[in-house]
């Protein structure tokens, strides 16, 4: 059996920065207190809570003189206030690909333009893109590009881990709907090879396996992606939930994984792919000589 890695799988480095930074806040300082999960992987946040980072629900329940950690996906306005307002010592994880999102917002809004945010309601990322400028709209599919009421000059950004096919469908509603627009393509670059490179994978092999948490939206459009092109597509969180009737008289496995995917839990998954292809040898081979 074959089993290939896409070369762009796993952690981006807006990612992969901000868990390093919480590990060795967490050395240096014993603790150090998240707003929520760093980033969307049951298993990183575990690891980091056993590490020492803990998460808390409010700046308050973070004990005087210890550190907060805002996180890769960015952070409200009124929070960074708060915790100036409050001295706090302040770790900012901040992906530099979603703070030129907010930079974008901020000089489209500066030209008098609507905001429009392309992206997922209620994912963290894109209400802390929403945030940085007053009125702005969420529009996540093209339904509700459709209903959307008319402008005379909007400027449109979208979240980071977007789909490029379903931003160009919103967008050429959005043409319709707006006299001046403005659109910028906020698609970071690490998602863009990681959606290239999945599409092609998914066509030549006979499986594909995405890694990612279900609360991750970008390893969950990596599976749609995955699974327009291959039926046999199957997202897992980690190396227990493969199932080995997936890989019968199977000869090429591709692996994906989303960005908030740590390199072990990758590796896990292809070993444990390859223990479940040997034992499937080993049984064929004892059938035949018990026929024998």
């Amino acid at each position: 059996m074959r089993i290939t890695i896409a070369k762009d799988a796993g952690y981006c480095f807006g990612v992969r920065d901000a868990v390093n930074m919480a590990y060795d806040a967490a050395d240096k300082n014993g603790n150090v207190y998240m707003l929520g999960s760093i980033v969307h992987n049951e298993k990183v946040v575990d690891d980091l809570k056993n590490a020492g980072a803990k998460i808390v629900r409010n700046l308050s329940d973070v004990p005087n003189g210890s550190p907060i950690l805002f996180r890769a996906h960015g952070t409200f306005n009124s929070l960074w206030e708060e915790a100036n307002t409050k001295n706090m010592k302040i770790i900012d994880a901040t992906c530099p690909l979603v703070y030129e999102i907010h930079h974008e917002v901020k000089r489209l809004a500066e030209d008098g333009r609507q905001i429009i945010v392309i992206g997922d309601h209620g994912h963290d990322e894109v209400i802390a893109i929403a945030n940085q400028v007053k009125n702005s709209i969420i529009i996540s599919n093209q339904d509700e590009a459709t209903e959307l009421t008319k402008y005379k000059k909007a400027g449109v950004v979208s979240q980071s881990t977007q789909d490029i096919e379903n931003v160009q469908k919103i967008i050429n509603i959005l043409m319709t709907k707006v006299f001046d627009l403005h659109f910028v393509n906020t698609i970071c670059f690490p998602t863009k090879r990681n959606h290239e490179q999945i599409k092609q994978m998914a066509s030549e092999n006979d499986v594909m396996l995405i890694i990612g948490s279900f609360t991750s939206a970008n390893s969950k459009r990596l599976t749609q992606l995955s699974l327009e092109q291959n039926n046999k597509s199957y997202q897992v969180i980690g190396a227990d939930d493969l199932d080995p009737n997936w890989f019968v008289e199977v000869d090429t496995v591709g692996i994906s994984a989303g960005a908030s995917t740590p390199d072990y839990l990758i590796n896990e998954v292809k070993k444990a792919i390859s223990n479940i292809y040997e034992e499937e040898l080993w049984e064929k081979e004892h059938t035949k000589l018990k026929l024998a």
